[in-house]
């Protein structure tokens, strides 16, 4: 079952979470947000229970964690290169569901769907379809995506074996 994870925003409109995640390596943000994904997309771990955090009768702020996300992966290209290959080892360890997620965003907040479209000559609601989570890229389709996107992100991705 699905989650929505959302960041608290205080009453200026600033987010603690933001401060401390744009504070971290690209690497070590790389692996937070590669947790989020897991745990909106269902993998709850030691998570809270859902629900609202109230103040004096009133909603607290919130937004979804992406936008810090997508927002680092526009202005920081260590931690684009980090989280694309978050996504990478997500797809190889078998949880496609993660992987697209995390490939759909990075797609979001670098090239867009449209310019992504162009590259490739397929239509853009073809590609939202691939990588929604119910999506299926073909192969062929996929390592497109996946070379277009290193090509206009500027990121080299490489595959090493490691021992299990």
């Amino acid at each position: 079952m699905a989650v929505q994870v959302l960041e608290y925003l205080d009453v200026r409109g600033r987010s603690p979470y933001a401060s401390w995640f744009n504070d971290l390596n690209a690497n070590a943000a790389a692996k937070v947000a590669a947790a989020l994904y897991r745990l909106e997309g269902g993998n709850r771990l030691q998570a809270a229970q859902e629900g609202a955090i109230a103040k004096r009768g009133h909603m607290a702020l919130t937004r979804t964690f992406k936008q810090t996300i997508a927002a680092r992966a526009r202005r920081d290209p260590r931690f684009r290169e980090a989280l694309f290959t978050e996504a990478m080892n997500a797809y190889l360890a078998g949880d496609t569901a993660e992987g697209k997620a995390i490939l759909r965003d990075l797609v979001n907040a670098t090239i867009g769907f449209e310019t992504l479209a162009d590259e490739i000559q397929k239509p853009s609601k073809s590609l939202h379809r691939m990588l929604a989570p119910r999506g299926n890229p073909s192969t062929d389709n996929f390592f497109t995506i996946v070379r277009v996107l290193q090509k206009k992100t500027r990121v080299k991705l490489r595959v090493t074996a490691a021992t299990a």
